[in-house]
């Protein structure tokens, strides 16, 4: 659904021709070749070799274009038409006072500190881990255990059929890595922090995550994205995560990029029989933001839950593409977006449960919300639904609303000032999502920039007019 105000898409990038596939191709392998100088010692490891055929399978993807269907609301352009160089490693450019801002002092955080996409050890605290657990560096753990390259490095999200997962593997150097044994419950949130340093425009890293969850095995992870300055760079991650059976997996992704960046993420998930995952994507951050997910509940008895909140205003595009496909019989799902659209911000939803054709008893529920603060803003929403099974229970769909005038009216005739009705609302709006978030520091940040960044000026407020008479 597309309000009045549709524009284009290029995010104030200058425009050149499209036809330059073969010219970015040559200038991301000149910088594979030269990054892959520099880490010299790795040729003829599995982890080389991986890179290698990731890079020559970007060459023959190349970038999506808007003739995808997956991508026909959302232009690249603004990223394959910057010349982007791989980001150094930043460290000199940290301090922990810097890092204090995204960081959560007042709940006890298991914290993996990542700079430009290299792990950051000094910055990192690990003290309240179980035993047995191991967090860390995922350049590192490849080396001492190279057999997690063909077990589980791609595995879920196959570089061969995205070019931005193949882009990424290909500059796959470092990320993070946390595997958790089966039966152990870890009791404090570990929260990995990637963050950007860049102080001028034209840099890119490409973070990794891999997660492995035993059997029994319980914890919760933040994945956080944050720049420090506000300048225009690419982030382009992947996220794997497998979760053993009778495992539980809750899940956080906070993005805080500046408001100039570039975001590409592909999260993707494996849940085997009686496991629970769940996932909360919030977005306040980014120029041009992608963010795939894609579960597969491939055992009996799993429950899982996606929600997703997110902010576009200015002239930002923000596009969560989702996927919970149905494998076995018996499982659940649930998922809840909202999107709060001010200014030009244009938003993309497009949500697909599918059920497989023994995947009976499934019950599964998808909506997605969104809220137009002004007359320019622009969503698209694309619930879907393939079902194949015939004893299930499945719905969706999808709302798109602005502030309702009347509740407006009456919360002013109350004493309200105009800002103080119009935050009421949106608040109200939000608070599905807030509600559901476990950790009350992300929470609480959460509505600090509800605040913050939609909140009008004073001189904007109109008088309050008596709507029934004029």
């Amino acid at each position: 659904m597309a309000p009045r105000g549709r524009r284009d898409q290029g995010q104030g990038v200058k425009r050149r021709s499209t036809t330059q596939g073969a010219e970015r191709y040559e200038e991301y392998l000149a910088e594979f070749e030269r990054v892959s100088r520099e880490n010299g010692g790795g040729a003829g490891t599995p982890l080389a070799e991986l890179r290698q055929r990731a890079i020559a399978r970007f060459g023959e993807l190349g970038f999506p274009t808007k003739k995808l269907e997956e991508w026909r609301f959302t232009s690249v352009l603004p990223i394959t038409e910057t010349t982007f160089e791989l980001a150094k490693s930043g460290l000199s450019d940290v301090s922990r006072a810097q890092l204090s801002r995204f960081t959560f002092d007042t709940t006890p955080f298991n914290q993996l500190v990542f700079i430009n996409g290299q792990y950051a050890p000094q910055f990192s605290l690990l003290e309240s881990l179980p035993s047995g657990v191991n967090a860390g560096g995922l350049g590192e753990a490849v080396d001492q255990n190279p057999e997690l390259v063909d077990q589980y490095l791609t595995r879920l999200e196959p570089y061969q059929n995205e070019a931005f997962t193949a882009l990424n593997t290909a500059f796959l150097f470092d990320g993070a890595f946390l595997r958790i044994p089966a039966n152990v419950i870890v009791e404090r949130p570990i929260h990995l922090l990637f963050v950007t340093t860049a102080h001028e425009a034209g840099t890119v890293h490409y973070p990794r995550v891999l997660i492995l969850a035993g059997e029994n095995s319980q914890a919760c992870v933040l994945e956080s994205y944050v720049g420090l300055h506000e300048t225009q760079y690419f982030t382009n991650a992947v996220t794997e995560i497998i979760v053993g059976p009778n495992a539980a997996i809750d899940h956080y992704k906070l993005l805080q990029e500046s408001l100039k960046a570039f975001h590409v993420a592909r999260m993707h998930v494996s849940l085997d029989r009686a496991s629970s995952f769940s996932s909360h994507a919030i977005t306040l951050g980014g120029a041009l933001v992608r963010n795939d997910v894609y579960a597969l509940l491939d055992g009996e008895g799993v429950d899982c839950t996606l929600n997703g909140f997110y902010l576009a205003n200015g002239r930002r595009l923000i596009d969560n593409h989702t996927t919970i496909n149905h494998a076995k019989p018996n499982c659940s799902s649930h998922e809840l977006y909202k999107g709060i659209l001010d200014d030009e911000g244009h938003g993309v939803f497009n949500g697909k449960i599918v059920v497989q054709l023994n995947a009976q008893k499934t019950d599964a529920k998808q909506t997605n919300q969104s809220l137009l603060l002004s007359e320019t803003a622009l969503i698209n929403t694309k619930p879907q639904l393939e079902i194949l099974a015939d004893d299930v229970k499945c719905t969706h769909g999808a709302t798109v609303g602005q502030l309702d005038k009347d509740a407006m009216f009456y919360l002013r005739t109350r004493g309200l000032s105009y800002t103080q009705a119009r935050s009421m609302l949106i608040h109200a709006f939000a608070s599905d999502i807030l509600h559901r978030i476990k950790l009350k520091p992300v929470q609480a940040q959460l509505e600090h920039v509800l605040l913050g960044q939609l909140l009008l000026p004073a001189q904007d407020e109109p008088a309050v007019v008596d709507m029934d008479n004029g």
